[in-house]
């Protein structure tokens, strides 16, 4: 019989010093995904790296797989939030911009922390639920910015549009931050991606 594995964590920080301590376990576990692996990532390992006793960490946290998703699902909302903080502006701009402004916002998003970008994709287990759940909310960001344009769209199926656009821009700049990640600060991929969006998404 399998073990079903717990990824939530036991209890949510509530006050300072709590709080304190759940941000240094998570540094923690940044530092030694990035730096020695996800097999490395034992939690008496992120305890010692944390300053904390195990005890301490079991507070929070029932296992590993539980302290990662957490961590994982902040990396994700945080770009989420990047992206939304560059799009605030853009309202009531012309398509064009919109689509600029979204891909320079992604590729900076994916820029925040390459490296544990690259390890909860390719070595954490799960992963992908999380993944999903940031893809979800861009879709939704991408949605509302669109809806306002339908007029100067060449397709008029609005959510194949948004998948499109959403899983196109996703995935280049994933395969940027794994392959080429010196792409992500030249300038040069946003221009190229746009361009590319434009030709698809605009009426001529």
């Amino acid at each position: 019989m399998l073990r079903k594995i717990l990824t939530n964590p036991r209890k949510l920080p509530r006050q300072d010093r709590s709080k304190v301590t759940v941000e240094a376990i998570l540094t923690a576990t940044t530092h030694i995904l990035t730096e020695e692996g996800y097999d490395k990532a034992n939690t008496n390992r992120i305890a010692e790296v944390a300053g904390v006793s195990v005890g301490s960490l079991y507070q929070y946290f029932p296992n590993k797989e539980s302290l990662i998703a957490v961590l994982a699902e902040h990396h994700a909302d945080e770009m989420v939030q990047l992206v939304e903080s560059h799009l605030k502006n853009l309202s009531n701009a012309p398509i064009q911009e919109v689509l600029h402004g979204l891909v320079k916002a992604v590729i900076l998003a994916h820029a925040v922390n390459p490296a544990l970008h690259k390890v909860l994709n390719e070595q954490v287990p799960r992963s992908d639920l999380m993944r999903q759940s940031a893809e979800a909310k861009m879709a939704a960001i991408l949605h509302s910015y669109l809806e306002k344009r339908c007029d100067q769209l060449q397709s008029q199926n609005l959510n194949l549009v948004v998948f499109i656009v959403g899983r196109t821009v996703e995935a280049l700049t994933h395969a940027a931050v794994i392959e080429h990640p010196e792409l992500l600060s030249s300038g040069q991929l946003e221009r190229e991606i746009t361009k590319l969006l434009s030709s698809y998404l605009v009426k001529p």
